[in-house]
Formats: C-alpha cells, sequence, structure tokens
C-alpha cells in the first residue's frame, strides 16, 4: 500500500495481473537491444509469450520487481516524496553487444508510490508513450524506448479531461528500455522541509545513500569521469554535473528543433544521463507558435514551447542543491552559468543551420536568419515540420514563374482563415475578463491569486486578433502570407549565395546542401490526430493503424512506401462541425504528412 520509503532508492513490488492479456504492438528495434528478435514462424504464439510477460503476468527468469523512490518539483513547486506509481522496475539486461539495459514496466499495478491513485495505465495514454518513444529514437533524439505495448480486458475508471465525466477504460503495459530512469528527482528524497510547500524528502540527513547513488550513477553511466578523477569526489562531481548539464543543454535544444512540447518538465521528469523521459501530455507543434502549450492542465503555460530552455536550466539548479554537500553549490551554480546557455545556443544554431542546408559557412548572421525565419512562421500560421521540409526544394535561381510557384506551396502550409479564427477565438467570457480588469486594478493581491497580467495580456491580444480576422479574406491572407514569406526567401537566397560562392563545384554543393536537409527535417512526426486515429481504432479493436504509424515513424525523414498517401481534398468539409461529427470523413481522407485538420484544434491531452 501507499507508504512512505525512508532511507530507500527502491522498494520490492509484484506486478497484479490483468485479464486476458494481449499485444497491441512491439517495436523490434527496440526489443533488438534485449537480444530479442522477430519470430521466424509462428507470429501469433509468440505474440502470445510477449503479452504474457510484458503485461507482468509472468515474471521472467531472475527478475526482481522493484519501484524506485524519488521526489520532485511539479510545476516548480516541492512535492515531497513522488515515485514510481505505476512503474515496475524489474531488473537489468545485458544486450548482444555488452550494454546494460533497464527494463520496466509501466502500468503494472500498484506500488508503495501510487499515492490516490491505481498504479495502471489506459490505452490511449500508453499508445502515445509507446509511439512517441520510438518516434524520437528515430528523430535522433537521446530518449528511453519502448519495446512493447501490451493491453486487456481489465478495466479502470479516468475521468480524461477532469469534468466530470469518467469512462471506464482498458489496463494497458508499456515495456519501457533505458541504460537508466534515475532521474534529477531521484536525488531529492534527501531534502530537508521546503521553506514554501512544508514538504520534506523522505530520506532527510542519509548522505550515505547520496554518496552511494552518486558512485553508482557516475561509476556506471559516466566511467570516463570516474576514471579521470578516483580519488578526487569533489572534482569528480563537477565534472558529472558540468556534463549532465551540457546533455541536458543539447537535449532541449534538439526538441525545440523538432517543435516537441514536453508537457511536464517537472524535476522527476528529468533523466539523470540525459535522455527524454516520461511522455505523458507531450506534443508535436503543428503551427508555429513559440508560446504553445501542449499539456491542457498547464494553466500558466509554465512548460510552454518557449519556456523549455530556462526550465530545464532551473531544473539543474534543483539537481545542484540536491547533490550538496558532495558538491558545494558555489561549484555547480558557476558551471550551470558558464556552461547551459552556451552549449543550448551553440547545438540549437548548429541544428538549425543543417535544417537549413547551411553546410559550408558558419556566419553571424545564421542566428538572425532563424529568428526572422521563426517570425515570418509565425506571423503566417506555417505549419513548423512541413515548412522546414519543403525548403529543401527551393531553387536559388531567381526565375519567377519558379518562386511563385514555391509561394504557393509555401501558401499551402499556412493556416487558413478558418484555422486562425479557431486559434484566436477569445478564451474567457467577456464578463469574467471584465471582472479580472477590474480586480487587477482594485485589488492586486486577490488579483494575484487567482490570474496573472500575462494571461489577461493575452486574452485582450486573442480578441483583438479575432475581430480582425472577422474582415479577413482569404484572398488578402494569401496575398499577405505569400509577400511575408517572399521577404524572407529572399534573405535565404542571398545567405545560400554565399555558400555556393565558397565552394569550387555548385553541382556537389547542392547534392549535399539538399541530403543534409532532408536528413534533418522530418516528413513525418506523431502529431496529436495521427495518434488520436491509432487510438481510436484501438480502442475498438483494430491495432493495425498503431503497428502502421509505428513502421512510419520509423523512417520519419523519407517518402513512405506502401502506405496510402491520399491527398487532402482542397477545401475541409464541415469547418465549424464538431470533432466527432466530422472525424470519420475527415481522417480517412488525410495523408500522415499533412498539417492537421480542423477537427484536431479540439484534441486536448491533460
Amino acid at each position: 500500500g501507499p507508504r512512505p520509503g525512508p532511507g530507500a532508492c527502491f522498494s520490492r513490488v509484484r506486478p497484479s495481473p490483468l485479464q486476458n492479456p494481449r499485444l497491441v504492438a512491439m517495436s523490434l528495434p527496440a526489443l533488438a537491444l534485449l537480444g530479442l528478435e522477430a519470430p521466424a514462424a509462428d507470429r501469433e504464439a509468440a505474440e502470445a509469450e510477449a503479452a504474457l510477460y510484458f503485461s507482468g503476468n509472468r515474471l521472467l527468469a531472475g527478475s526482481e520487481p522493484a519501484a524506485h523512490c524519488y521526489c520532485g518539483h511539479q510545476f516548480g513547486s516541492f512535492a515531497g516524496q513522488l515515485g514510481d506509481g505505476a512503474a515496475m522496475y524489474l531488473g537489468e539486461v545485458l544486450g548482444p553487444g555488452g550494454e546494460r539495459w533497464e527494463i520496466q514496466l509501466k502500468g503494472a499495478g500498484l506500488t508503495p508510490f501510487s499515492r490516490q491513485a491505481d498504479g495502471r495505465k489506459v490505452l490511449r495514454s500508453s499508445i502515445r508513450e509507446f509511439l512517441c518513444s520510438e518516434a524520437m529514437f528515430h528523430l535522433g533524439i537521446p530518449t528511453t524506448r519502448a519495446g512493447t505495448c501490451v493491453t486487456s480486458d481489465s478495466k479502470v475508471v479516468r475521468d480524461v479531461f477532469y469534468d466530470g465525466n469518467p469512462k471506464s477504460e482498458k489496463c494497458t503495459v508499456v515495456l519501457r528500455i533505458a541504460s537508466t530512469f534515475i532521474r534529477f528527482g531521484s536525488f531529492e528524497i534527501f531534502k530537508p522541509t521546503d521553506e514554501y510547500t512544508g514538504r520534506k524528502g523522505p530520506s532527510v540527513n542519509r548522505n550515505d545513500i547520496r554518496i552511494q547513488m552518486l558512485d553508482y550513477v557516475i561509476s556506471t553511466f559516466y566511467p570516463e569521469i570516474q576514471e579521470a578523477y578516483p580519488d578526487n569526489s569533489i572534482q569528480r562531481n563537477a565534472a558529472f554535473f558540468k556534463e549532465i548539464t551540457k546533455r541536458t543543454a543539447r537535449l532541449v535544444a534538439e526538441w525545440q528543433c523538432v517543435g516537441f512540447c514536453h508537457g511536464v518538465l517537472n524535476t522527476d521528469n528529468m533523466s539523470i544521463v540525459g535522455l527524454t523521459i516520461d511522455y505523458g501530455p507531450f506534443g508535436f507543434m503543428d503551427r508555429y507558435d513559440p508560446e504553445h502549450i501542449c499539456n491542457g492542465s498547464d494553466n500558466t503555460g509554465r512548460y510552454a514551447y518557449n519556456k523549455q530552455p530556462e526550465i530545464c536550466k532551473w531544473n539543474l539548479g534543483k539537481l545542484a542543491e540536491a547533490l550538496v554537500p558532495e558538491l558545494p553549490l558555489e561549484i555547480s551554480e558557476l558551471i550551470l552559468e558558464e556552461e547551459y546557455d552556451a552549449e543550448f545556443e551553440k547545438h540549437y544554431l548548429q541544428k538549425m543551420r543543417k535544417k537549413l542546408g547551411l553546410i559550408q559557412l558558419e556566419l553571424e548572421e545564421d542566428s538572425k536568419l532563424v529568428s526572422e525565419l521563426l517570425e515570418t512562421m509565425h506571423l503566417t500560421g506555417g505549419d513548423f515540420t512541413n515548412i522546414f521540409y519543403l525548403l529543401s526544394s527551393f531553387s536559388i535561381d531567381s526565375d519567377p514563374s519558379k518562386l511563385e510557384d514555391f509561394l504557393e506551396k509555401l501558401a499551402s502550409q499556412c493556416a487558413s482563415v478558418e484555422e486562425l479564427k479557431v486559434a484566436f477565438k477569445p478564451q474567457m467570457d467577456p464578463r469574467q475578463l471584465s471582472m479580472m480588469l477590474m480586480l487587477a486594478q482594485s485589488n492586486p493581491q486577490l488579483f494575484a491569486l487567482i490570474g496573472t497580467k500575462a494571461n489577461i495580456n493575452k486574452e485582450l491580444e486573442r480578441i483583438e486578433q479575432f475581430s480582425k480576422l472577422q474582415q479577413l479574406t482569404t484572398a488578402d491572407l494569401l496575398s499577405r502570407n505569400k509577400r511575408n514569406w517572399k521577404e524572407w526567401l529572399e534573405k535565404y537566397r542571398v545567405r545560400l549565395q554565399k555558400e555556393i560562392e565558397s565552394v569550387s563545384d555548385a553541382d556537389a554543393w547542392n547534392t549535399d546542401h539538399v541530403k543534409v536537409m532532408n536528413l534533418n527535417n522530418p516528413k513525418y512526426i506523431l502529431r496529436n490526430y495521427i495518434a488520436q486515429n491509432a487510438i481510436e481504432a484501438a480502442e475498438n479493436g483494430d491495432f493495425s493503424e498503431v503497428r502502421n504509424v509505428l513502421k512510419l515513424l520509423e523512417n520519419p525523414f523519407q517518402e513512405a512506401e506502401g502506405f496510402r498517401e491520399v491527398k487532402e481534398d482542397a477545401e475541409e468539409e464541415g469547418a465549424s462541425a464538431t470533432a466527432a461529427a466530422c472525424a470519420q470523413e475527415t481522417r480517412s481522407r488525410l495523408p500522415y504528412c499533412s498539417k492537421p485538420p480542423l477537427w484536431a484544434s479540439e484534441l486536448c491531452v491533460t
């Protein structure tokens, strides 16, 4: 049962059996890490065996299931003991290449850290985690992996949107694979009473365990650092903190470059080896919006897309606090200030140069070119993934007809008037807004408890934009978007010209330029509407779409072969219809690389 775990990093547990477990999908590249291969003959029997073991119904030989105890700062406040409330560590597997892999079942039942929950995960959240873990790996982004997704006839009740409408859902388990699932929050179990929340970690004053855990993490996952400083623990710990700082900076730079939003960047969701970990209300950004919030329950936008770099730095600050006294704060804070921003900016710009095919020169002006591209994307409501993907086909010659054709293609990836109306639709009742504005003037203290000036300003901006959109015609919008893109493309053309002038063979440069762009700009990402289609099919007993999407995401940079890529009708039907009403017809027509249909704007992930 739920209980504090003083003086322990793990508590022994047992998976709770599921009724009639069956395989939704398996990732063969992930399972290959464990030395597991595709069945040569009886696939049905192999799937049944996978479902039996990876549901937790039967334990693997040598397995010693345990749940990990950790704490965390959630949405900026220390929450005390958290821990694996639904995940169970099974043990380590030595892979074919001699690598060590921790394997874990997520959704396998109650643990001492389940708090008021039931230790279960459901089909929709498990499919999302399974698909995104593998999608991120194939995009080249450090991540935990997912080997299988197993569902069952066992059910739990969930209130999906916390709106008083609970429904019964199928219990589902994901097999997760990583070198380690230890996180920043693992070191917060020693935290004394927090001055703001009054909560403390379960292992206060147990510095002996902190030393043991640091020794384990550094010697196992940072062996080169352990070897470099065998006799000086402060220097060793400083080198470790510097390395995790740089890894985290590079990781978040990678997220920003594919438009990935994590959604819940609490300290307990930050990997101690720099992996993307814990896929909950994540989302890949469709229309470029720097303030995009993927988590429907992030009311203040703490974890918005543009806040991710600074939040990860803040989380590293909390890790630094958690390492005291084994690493004095004055040392770690200096490392954080000197290393994090510089590493993030360097890696981000390197990646953006590749996305723009700037392979020859590294110019100071490149940062401005990237900023102006994103500003143009924002102004035109451009689809982040598809605009970047299109840029590899931009022709540097100044043929007006080619330019016009290219502008048409770019414009087709910008938001329509209808999409903008949905995006800027006011979210507050006018009376509520009026009351909040008066309260901000008359009683700032009370106002601070129920709202923020930023939120009010955002709503006022939304109202203004929505009002302007009522007068905007499709032709006016198209003309404006083309004008904005033409202006940026001219700057891009000038920059590409400098590349060409610096090489002797322009044709060879162009071949490499396109190749690099195609290796860094995915055609396919796990958009929310794609995941939703797969979830709805699976909830109706059809797992083929989950398996199709998994296959697609294994080659995100290539044109899909064998997938029915039907072109979208020019005019979106049922623009104002509800999501449910237009879903079936719209969903059957969209290619996987399409910008999302209108119904997708109503999807909410909490």
